[in-house]
């Protein structure tokens, strides 16, 4: 059965904290701002996309702070760095070990995440029938979503 990818439930921003302890860097409230923008929005976010969305909130930050910021909660596991099609750096919260897959539309560039056993059970099949030992992948399929398609 095909589902959307669940949200975590550990608690991120403790996280981000302790791994900022362990770093002997301080918490800033750039730092902070940036981190409960970053949980709180949809996925898939550039830096770009972040940057503004926390200069409504805090118009002192600076884009190298949300990179750096980004950089560190992607260290400490909260965050991952995906690269599309587009070639552009998107972060998304990291699903605590939960794996999912990328539908994303050439027109709109909408990212639709999802999860599917049998996928993941044929791609599982497949490595064993060529002796490989899966340690981790990707899957984007691209095309065009249902609005767009109607659009034309």
């Amino acid at each position: 059965m095909t589902r959307p990818a669940q949200k975590p439930s550990v608690d991120r921003f403790a996280v981000f904290k302790e791994h900022l302890r362990r770093q002997g860097l301080k918490s800033t409230a750039q730092r902070d701002d940036i981190a409960r923008v970053f949980f709180a929005s949809h996925p898939h976010l550039s830096v770009e996309e972040l940057y503004r969305a926390v200069k409504r909130i805090n118009p002192r930050i600076g884009y190298a702070t949300v990179y750096r910021t980004m950089k560190l909660l992607t260290e400490c596991g909260l965050a991952v760095e995906r690269h599309f099609r587009d070639g552009e750096a998107r972060y998304e919260s990291q699903s605590e070990g939960k794996h999912h897959d990328h539908l994303i539309c050439e027109r709109c560039g909408k990212i639709v995440e999802f999860e599917e056993e049998r996928i993941e059970a044929l791609q599982a099949e497949v490595a064993t029938q060529l002796g490989f030992r899966i340690t981790g992948h990707k899957m984007e399929l691209y095309g065009v979503c249902a609005d767009c398609d109607r659009r034309v």
